[in-house]
């Protein structure tokens, strides 16, 4: 479960920050619990380690950063966004280990990216998984399991290392709730990076020895996706 303290004291913007956390979590499939402080010493005094803080830098009584500072001073390490109106505090954020920093207002644009950076922090790529649904069925899939995803005849094939799971649904949807590490290579095509052995042209050869499609118009950006996947595993 990823834990998130929002402190805002802006009765209506936390709603709406609530809002769009909730509609995160859920697109990414993860659990999430999300409090709401409306001032600093509040979340201080409440003794709690939040994987994720969404601090607003105005607030009653210290400001946001002097808040932070306080925590930092005392071993905290969660991921930090600042959310605040006033540009002229970018650098102050930066020095308290910000991941981000978002003006106001508040959009889905402006948070997930942000929110997406933080994960990458706290979840360690071995541990993230996908959650498929069928019927009352729930199944568990590791991410790092996965080899490719294959559409075809509105039928969503998901091949793994020593299984396959298959459902009615749409690649553009699957793709949503997958990490980085897996790319459209082909309209009918989504292949995890890690598992590719080998690039030819117009396939890619998989680690179980499976081959995938790489369109025409995407085979460059596949190259260089596939570098850049090779590069993040270098010590």
């Amino acid at each position: 479960m990823i834990t998130v303290a929002v402190c805002e004291d802006e009765t209506s913007f936390v709603e709406i920050l609530k809002n769009l956390l909730e509609a995160y979590f859920i697109k990414k499939n993860i659990q999430s619990q999300i409090n709401t402080f409306q001032n600093g010493e509040a979340l201080i005094h409440s003794g709690q380690d939040f994987n994720i803080i969404l601090m607003d830098i105005k607030l009653p009584g210290q400001d946001g950063t002097k808040i932070m500072h306080t925590l930092r001073t005392h071993g905290n390490n969660s991921q930090l966004i600042f959310i605040t109106a006033y540009p002229q505090y970018v650098f102050q954020s930066f020095d308290l280990d910000a991941i981000h920093y978002l003006l106001k207002p508040i959009t889905s644009e402006k948070l997930f990216p942000a929110l997406d950076k933080a994960l990458k922090h706290i979840l360690p790529a071995n541990e993230k998984t996908f959650i498929l649904e069928k019927g009352s069925s729930i199944i568990r899939i590791p991410m790092k399991d996965i080899l490719f995803c294959e559409a075809l005849n509105h039928q969503i094939t998901i091949h793994c290392i020593s299984n396959k799971y298959q459902f009615i649904g749409a690649l553009d949807a699957l793709q949503e709730k997958l990490d980085e590490r897996f790319y459209r290579c082909h309209r009918s095509y989504l292949v995890n990076l890690d598992a590719v052995t080998e690039l030819q042209t117009g396939t890619a050869i998989l680690s179980d020895g499976a081959q995938v499609f790489i369109s025409r118009r995407r085979q460059q950006e596949f190259m260089h996706r596939l570098l850049y996947s090779c590069r993040k595993e270098l010590p």
